[in-house]
């Protein structure tokens, strides 16, 4: 520990703040829409409004991802990166559309019904 914090933990993407803060304005000047559902993104709206602009990672963070690659990088709203989390584009598409989406560990069981 120094100065009362872990080494090594943290959130990657801030580790280095200035590198992930000019990837964020370059994220930001090159796209427009949502990566995600396609819509146009207001630019002017603060966080924690459900359609302000946040930089997603293609492959996530918690899954490799490099937080500070401008090519894994891209635009999203806040509520559809919310909704993707760490998981696909296509997952968050699907919920966006209030489809259902099956359980990624689910497996197909037949039930005789009588518990």
């Amino acid at each position: 520990m120094k100065d009362g914090h872990a080494m090594g933990r943290g959130n990657p993407r801030r580790r280095n703040g200035h590198r992930r803060d000019q990837l964020r304005k370059r994220v930001l000047a090159a796209y427009d829409t949502c990566a995600i559902c396609g819509r146009p993104v207001d630019k002017n709206l603060r966080t924690p409004h459900p359609m302000s602009p946040e930089v997603d990672e293609i492959i996530p963070v918690s899954r490799g991802g490099d937080p500070l690659s401008f090519t894994n990088c891209r635009l999203t709203h806040r509520r559809c990166n919310r909704l993707k989390s760490n998981r696909s584009d296509d997952y968050a598409r699907a919920r966006l559309a209030h489809r259902p989406t099956p359980n990624a560990t689910s497996l197909p069981l037949a039930t005789s019904g009588d518990w």
